[in-house]
C-alpha cells in the first residue's frame, strides 16, 4: 500500500477516534462521577453548535464564539441541574425518563427559533496536502481538541480542590457530608462541567457537520457506547473505548458503507460487554 494512502487512512482514524472522545467525556463525567443517564446528552451538544452559530452570526470570530458557546452550555446545564437534576439523585428510571422528556423540548424550542433548515458555518482553516489525498486541517484541531480535553479533564480531576472533593463525593457522599464537604454544590459543578464539555464538543464539530436542532442523535448513541464499553475508570475508559470503537467504525466505513461501519461498532460495543461486563477498565469477571 502507498505511502499517502496509509498516512490518508491514520489520518482518518485519528479523527474519528477524536470526535468520539468530544462527543463522550462530558457524558463521561456525568455518568462516572454521579451515575445520572443524560438521554438529553446530544441536545447539549446541538446546543453548543448553534451557540457557536449565534456568536459569529452576531460578529464574533468563530474561535471566541466556540470557547464563549461551552461557558453558555456550561450555565445552561447548572441551571438544569438545580431545577430538575437534582431532585432524582439515585432514581435512575426518574432521570432517564426527564433527560429525555428535556431532549424532545430542547429539540422543539431549537426548531421553533431556527427552523429545521440544515445551517452550516465556514471551517476556518484550509487543507493539507499528502500525495494525491487533500485533507482538512482543521482535522488537526479536533485532534488537539481531544487530547487537550483529556487532559484539562484529568488535571482538573486529580489536581483541583473541586476534583478532591468531586471524587469524595462519589466514593463516600455521607462521609463527604459529615466532613463538611457541600456534595449539592458538587454535584452542581459536575453536572455543569460535563454540560460545557458537550457544548465545546458541538461547537468543535459546527464547522464540519449540518447544524440542525436534531443533529445530537447522531453521536449519543456512540457516545454511551464509548463510556458504558469503558468501564469504571471513566476517563481512560472512554479515551480507550473510543479508540476501539473508533478504529472498528472506521474499518467499516472504508472497507463497506458509512451505515455498516456503524453497524460493526455497536456489534463490537456487544461483544466487548459480553466478555468484559465491566468494561474495559473493569475488574474481569469469572463466570
Amino acid at each position: 500500500m502507498a505511502p499517502d494512502r496509509i498516512f490518508n487512512l491514520g489520518f482518518h482514524l485519528a479523527t474519528t477516534i477524536s470526535i468520539l472522545v468530544l462527543v463522550s467525556l462530558g457524558l463521561a463525567v456525568i455518568f462516572g462521577m454521579r451515575g445520572v443517564i443524560n438521554l438529553a446528552h446530544g441536545e447539549f451538544i446541538m446546543l453548543g453548535a448553534f451557540a457557536t452559530l449565534t456568536g459569529v452570526r452576531s460578529g464574533l470570530n468563530i474561535w471566541p464564539a466556540m470557547a464563549l458557546a461551552a461557558l453558555v452550555v456550561g450555565a445552561f446545564g447548572i441551571v438544569i441541574e438545580r431545577l430538575l437534576i437534582r431532585h432524582l439523585y439515585g432514581r435512575l428510571a426518574d432521570t432517564m425518563l426527564a433527560t429525555w422528556g428535556l431532549s424532545l423540548i430542547l429539540v422543539q424550542a431549537v426548531e421553533n427559533l431556527y427552523g429545521s433548515v440544515t445551517e452550516g458555518l465556514a471551517v476556518p482553516v484550509g487543507n493539507l496536502t499528502f500525495g494525491e489525498f487533500s485533507m482538512s486541517t482543521y482535522n488537526l484541531v479536533l485532534m488537539a481538541a481531544a487530547g487537550a480535553g483529556v487532559l484539562a479533564t484529568r488535571t482538573i480531576m486529580r489536581r483541583s480542590r473541586y476534583g478532591l472533593l468531586a471524587r469524595a463525593a462519589t466514593q463516600s457522599p455521607t462521609m463527604a457530608e459529615g466532613l463538611g464537604v457541600n456534595t449539592s454544590a458538587v454535584n452542581m459543578w459536575t453536572f455543569g462541567l460535563g454540560s460545557a464539555l458537550a457544548g465545546a464538543a458541538g461547537a468543535l464539530l459546527a464547522p464540519v457537520v449540518g447544524v440542525i436542532p436534531t443533529m445530537g442523535q447522531t453521536y449519543v448513541a456512540r457516545a454511551f457506547m464509548a463510556v458504558i464499553v469503558g468501564g469504571p475508570s471513566f476517563l481512560a475508559g472512554t479515551a480507550s473505548a473510543s479508540g476501539l470503537l473508533g478504529f472498528v467504525e472506521n474499518v467499516g466505513t472504508n472497507w463497506f458503507t458509512p451505515v455498516i461501519g456503524q453497524a460493526m461498532l455497536l456489534m463490537a460495543a456487544i461483544v466487548m460487554l459480553r466478555f468484559r461486563p465491566q468494561g474495559l477498565t473493569g475488574t474481569r469477571l469469572g463466570r
